[in-house]
């Protein structure tokens, strides 16, 4: 557990918590056993509960893993009491460990994100979580970018892969951020006696930011459902042309199979004891071969 200070605010950092970190804290603050609990196992949905001294929040922030190259929820458990701002998480979030460290470090920026209460703080620390997820966003924005041009320069099969990538990313963009705005909402319907009356338009405030940023992803979604449909007709149309390339090709050897067949069939061939007999079927398989292309041509197959 670290601490930073600042007048009479105080904010508990939690990362990775063990059991000894959430018994100290229990001891000093006297928290309810459910939010010990809710510090100890995960929550998979963000919710916000009031207590009788203080304000319990899960939320949950999207991440990017570069590794499988998709976006997860990591999740934040916090704390408000009067004068008191607790937050733990498992993952690692270097955005909020930054803005800890930050405050930890600078004089300057302890008295400005610090000298009001812990519900203003809180504030700074969503509004500084949400504003990280553009970003995110400009990349995905990027992806879809360059998906849409090689699409259209013909590496359609390649892209794929890509495509689904992208969906599952947005897909699980989508799936963080939409609970999110039911908390925040809440924050200001419930009135939360340590949300402050003023603090309210700030919080207003991140509501539209969240907003904004569902925004964004229904463009992305829209956009990559969009070209996953443009990618898999230019395939379709690829593979029919493919298909119509060979079915033509077949039936303009046919024909001559079946003239080979049939001589092989004879025992005495035509123009069999001629010096020039080969040449002679070679023609005739090719009149044949010309004979059907002309067929295609005027019932307009090629």
């Amino acid at each position: 557990m670290e601490t930073v200070k600042c007048n009479d605010l105080v904010w508990h950092y939690f990362k990775e918590p063990n059991a000894d970190d959430v018994l100290k804290i229990q001891k000093k603050y006297n928290l309810h056993p459910l939010i010990i609990e809710e510090f100890s196992t995960p929550t998979l949905r963000p919710k916000a509960t009031q207590y009788d001294d203080c304000l319990f929040l899960s939320i949950h922030i999207p991440l990017f893993d570069t590794e499988n190259k998709t976006t997860y929820p990591a999740e934040i458990d916090i704390v408000i009491r009067k004068n008191v701002l607790i937050t733990s998480h498992d993952k690692d979030i270097f955005q909020l460990t930054d803005f800890f460290n930050e405050l930890k470090d600078d004089k300057v920026k302890r008295e400005i994100y610090m000298n009001q209460s812990p519900g203003a703080l809180l504030r700074y620390i969503i509004e500084m979580l949400l504003e990280t997820c553009f970003p995110k966003l400009d990349h995905i924005s990027q992806k879809l970018d360059r998906i849409e041009n090689e699409i259209f320069a013909g590496n359609e099969k390649g892209m794929v892969f890509e495509i689904s990538l992208v969906k599952r990313d947005v897909l699980n963009f989508r799936r963080t951020m939409k609970p999110q705005r039911s908390v925040l909402e809440s924050l200001i319907q419930k009135e939360f006696y340590l949300i402050e009356e003023g603090l309210r338009p700030y919080y207003q405030d991140l509501i539209g930011t969240n907003i904004r940023i569902w925004n964004n992803l229904e463009s992305a979604k829209e956009t990559i459902e969009s070209l996953e449909e443009t990618n898999n007709s230019l395939l379709s149309n690829k593979l029919n042309l493919t298909m119509k390339v060979l079915t033509i090709f077949s039936a303009i050897m046919l024909p001559m199979t079946v003239y080979s067949n049939i001589l092989a069939m004879s025992a005495d061939i035509p123009f069999g004891k001629n010096p020039f007999g080969f040449w002679i079927h070679i023609v005739i398989m090719l009149m044949l071969s010309l004979f059907t292309m002309s067929i295609f041509k005027m019932r307009k197959w090629l």
